[in-house]
């Protein structure tokens, strides 16, 4: 058995945890990730085969249940000259499988993050998307596998969520800016309504390939749309301006963009790309739904209907966004 991975593998070196982080600036392991990105490909596949004995012992391959042993075959790395994009490896890795086995599993340990996990060379192959820790369950080694349209949507809508709750802290902001806007229900229906409209639409004609931009532009966008809603907050006094929704609508094109971005890692199934992206886009409204009724429960059932609630809330929590979003804007931009 072959296995052909795709991933940075600096990461994994430095022993970040992939799911305690989304960024890895973020992470206390962040000056070592650093320096092994600084070095060139051959050292770093020098210092990857030092490291395989331990990410060897975190892979779990099996065969009818019986495990096997993971040997690197071959590591291939880019030379990436912009330190703030992933520099892709390749890594081949084999198994020896018992004559006679008829399926086998995959996985590999939570640390490592998500897996998308696609097989080649037979006929109605399998192809899943596989949580942090998770394994494939039994994949039958002659084909017939292939997971079912309905599979798949349910299997997108908890990558969807995930990515706004909680890893989304931008799209997070950007809905809480939408969301102290007012205290009453039609005008965060309106901007609501228009942001997920949008995002739609840009989530669905970028994963077709219709429209491509790249982080360096949208990440720092995204930033100031969170600025702005936030600070137009304060200037709006509670009230929905006839333009804001359409501003809402130009701002989740932006966020679409960056959806898709995410959904373009994980990649989706040629044999269900429909329920795959139906399914992502209703997990990311569910989450944002789940912000919004997080804010309603904490706000609004006690403090929306006190005189104080716009002084008291209102502007505080607008001014700590667009704070945030202003510090995002200058590190995407500048840093």
């Amino acid at each position: 058995m072959t296995l052909t991975v795709n991933a940075p593998v600096e990461g994994f070196i430095a022993g970040i945890d992939l799911t305690a982080v989304t960024d890895t600036n973020a992470s206390p392991l962040a000056q070592s990730y650093d320096a092994l990105r600084a070095l060139p490909p051959k050292d770093i596949e020098a210092r990857f085969q030092t490291f395989w004995p331990e990410m060897a012992s975190r892979f779990r391959l099996t065969a009818d249940g019986a495990a096997l042993r993971p040997v690197l075959a071959k590591i291939e790395i880019t030379d990436m000259p912009d330190m703030e994009q992933a520099r892709p490896a390749l890594l081949t890795v084999t198994a020896v499988v018992p004559p006679g086995a008829q399926r086998v599993s995959v996985g590999w340990d939570k640390a490592f993050g998500g897996m998308v996990l696609r097989q080649l060379g037979v006929e109605e192959p399998y192809t899943g998307f596989l949580e942090a820790g998770a394994d494939s369950g039994p994949i039958a080694l002659r084909g017939g596998g292939q997971v079912g349209a309905w599979q798949t949507f349910f299997d997108y809508v908890p990558v969807g969520f995930d990515h706004i709750v909680p890893k989304g802290l931008d799209h997070i902001l950007f809905v809480l800016g939408l969301f102290f806007l007012s205290t009453r229900y039609k005008p965060l229906l309106w901007q609501i309504t228009a942001f997920t409209v949008a995002h739609t639409v840009t989530l669905a004609l970028s994963s077709l390939g219709y429209i491509k931009l790249p982080g360096s532009i949208v990440e720092p966008l995204i930033a100031a749309s969170i600025v702005f809603v936030a600070v137009e907050n304060i200037w709006a006094g509670g009230e929905l301006s006839r333009w804001r929704p359409l501003v809402v609508f130009g701002f989740g094109l932006l966020h679409g963009l960056g959806f898709a971005s995410v959904l373009g890692e994980f990649g989706l199934p040629e044999n269900a790309f429909v329920p795959a992206l139906i399914g992502f886009n209703i997990g990311v409204e569910l989450g944002q739904l789940t912000v919004v009724a997080v804010a309603a429960l904490l706000c609004w059932t006690w403090a929306s209907r006190q005189s104080w609630y716009r002084a008291g809330i209102t502007i505080p929590a607008s001014l700590a966004i667009a704070a945030v979003g202003a510090f995002w804007v200058v590190e995407r931009t500048v840093l």
